[in-house]
C-alpha cells in the first residue's frame, strides 16, 4: 500500500514535520541549551571563560568533520540512515556529558555530538531540495530550521529549573532522552526521494528545467556565499553561546531570569526561518539576506552598547536576534538549489556549511580568549557588529540566479 495514500497532505509536509523534530534535537537542544548550562557548568567545574569557548570550539570542530564526510555518506547510504545515526550519536555523546568531570572529557564528548549535529542536520536541509519546487522551498526550509526555536523555547524554561533542582548534569540526561525520540522518528518517516511513494515533490511547476538551472553559478559565487554563511557561523553562536552568561554575570540576572528572556529568543526564532523563508521565496535570496544581516547588526550593536543604555537594549537586541536567528540558514538551504541545481545541491550545501563550522570554530573560542582578557563580552558583541556589516555589502554585491 502506497503510504502516501495515508495522509490528506502531501508527504513533504511529514518530511518537514520529522525535519524540525532532527533540527530541535540535533542543533536546538544540543546547541542552544548549552548557553543555558553553562554558568552551572562554570560554577560546578571550575571553568574559565577560555576554557568555556573551547568547549563549545570542540562542538563546531566536531560539526566540520560531520560536514566534510556528509555528501559522501548520503550519497552512499542516503539521508534517513545519515539522519538516524546523526541523532543516535547526539544522545550518547549526551550522555556521556552528564557523567564528565573534567574538560578534556567535555572537549571530547560535546566534540562528537557536533559530529552527530552535522550528519543529522545537512541531509535534512538536503531533503527541502528534494522535496520541494523552489517556490515553496523558503518556507518548507523555514518550517524545518522552527523546531530549533521551539527547543530554544522549552529549554530555557525547564533547563534553568533542573539545573537548580537536580544538577546540570540531569538536564544534558533529559536533552539525551529527546534526541533519542527525534531519532526514532526521523527512522519511521523520513523517505529519501518522493519518487519512492510515487510522488513529484510540493510547489509549482515552471518553466526552466533543471539542465538549464545547473552550471549557472561558479566557483566565485560559491566562494561568495560560503564568506557571507561564515560571518553568520562566527558572529551568531557568539551570541547564542555567552548572551546568558553576560545576562547573569553583568546584568546581575538569576539563572531563572535569564532563561526567561532567552526563551524569547526561542519565540520569535519560531517564526524567523518561515517568515524570511517566505519573504525570500518572493523578494529574492539576495535582499532576503540584506535585510537579515541588517537586522543581526543591530542585535549585536544594542548587545554591545546594552550596559550605558539599560536592560531595554538588552530586550530589543534578543527580541532582533531571535527574529533572525534561522533566516540566513533558510534562505542558504533554498538558494542553493537555485544556484547549482538539484544534482549538486548536496554538494554545494556542504560546502557552504563547511564556511559555516568554521565560522562556528573561530566565534566562541576567540569571544572566550577575548573576555578572559577584558572580563565582558561586550567588545565580542562589538566586532560580530562590524562582521555583518560586512556581510551586507557582501550581499549587496551577490548576484542573482538567473533561473
Amino acid at each position: 500500500m502506497n503510504i502516501a495514500r495515508k495522509f490528506p497532505i502531501h508527504y513533504g509536509w511529514m518530511i518537514v514535520l520529522s525535519g524540525g523534530l532532527t533540527l530541535f534535537a540535533c542543533l536546538g537542544l544540543a546547541r542552544f541549551a548549552f548557553g543555558l548550562l553553562l554558568p552551572a557548568m562554570r560554577q560546578g567545574l571550575s571553568l574559565g571563560y577560555d576554557q568555556m569557548g573551547l568547549i563549545s570550539t570542540g562542538n563546531f570542530i566536531g560539526y566540520l568533520l560531520a560536514v566534510t564526510v556528509s555528501p559522501w555518506l548520503i550519497r552512499r547510504y542516503r539521508p534517513r540512515a545519515v539522519i538516524f545515526c546523526g541523532l543516535l550519536l547526539v544522545c550518547l555523546s549526551m550522555l556521556f556529558i552528564s557523567r564528565s568531570g573534567n574538560l578534556s572529557m567535555l572537549v571530547i564528548f560535546y566534540g562528537l555530538a557536533g559530529v552527530g549535529s552535522g550528519f543529522a542536520n545537512i541531509p535534512t536541509m538536503v531533503l527541502v531540495s528534494h522535496w520541494f519546487r523552489r517556490n515553496k522551498r523558503g518556507q518548507a526550509a523555514g518550517m524545518i530550521i522552527a523546531g530549533n526555536g521551539l527547543a530554544i523555547i522549552l529549554a530555557g524554561q525547564i533547563v534553568p529549573i533542573l539545573n537548580s533542582m537536580y544538577g546540570w548534569r540531569s538536564s544534558w540526561i533529559l536533552l539525551a532522552i529527546v534526541s533519542l525520540l527525534a531519532a526514532v522518528v526521523a527512522l519511521l518517516v523520513v523517505r529519501n526521494d518522493p519518487a519512492e511513494l510515487g510522488l513529484e515533490p510540493y510547489g509549482q511547476v515552471e518553466a526552466v528545467t533543471q539542465k538549464e538551472m545547473i552550471g549557472k553559478a561558479g566557483t566565485g559565487i560559491l566562494i561568495q556565499l560560503g564568506i557571507i554563511y561564515l560571518i553568520f557561523g562566527l558572529t551568531y553562536m557568539v551570541y547564542g553561546t555567552f548572551i546568558v552568561t553576560t545576562m547573569v554575570e553583568d546584568y546581575g540576572f538569576t539563572e531563572v531570569r535569564a532563561g526567561q528572556l532567552w526563551s524569547w529568543v526561542g519565540f520569535f526564532a519560531l517564526f524567523s526561518g518561515v517568515v524570511f523563508g517566505s519573504i525570500s521565496d518572493r523578494i529574492g535570496r539576495r535582499n532576503g539576506m540584506l535585510l537579515v544581516y541588517t537586522v543581526f547588526t543591530v542585535a549585536y550593536l544594542l548587545a554591545g552598547f546594552g550596559g550605558s543604555l539599560g536592560s531595554w537594549a538588552l530586550w530589543l537586541s534578543v527580541i532582533f536576534y531571535g527574529s533572525v536567528l534561522f533566516a540566513v540558514p533558510t534562505i542558504m538551504a533554498a538558494a542553493v538549489a537555485e544556484y547549482l541545481g538539484l544534482e549538486r545541491a548536496a554538494s554545494g550545501f556542504s560546502t557552504l556549511t563547511l564556511f559555516f563550522a568554521a565560522g562556528q570554530i573561530i566565534g566562541p573560542g576567540c569571544a572566550g580568549l577575548l573576555a578572559e582578557f577584558s572580563h565582558t563580552f561586550v567588545p565580542s558583541y562589538l566586532v560580530s557588529a562590524g562582521l555583518t556589516a560586512f556581510a551586507i555589502l557582501l550581499t549587496f554585491r551577490l548576484k542573482v540566479p538567473r533561473i
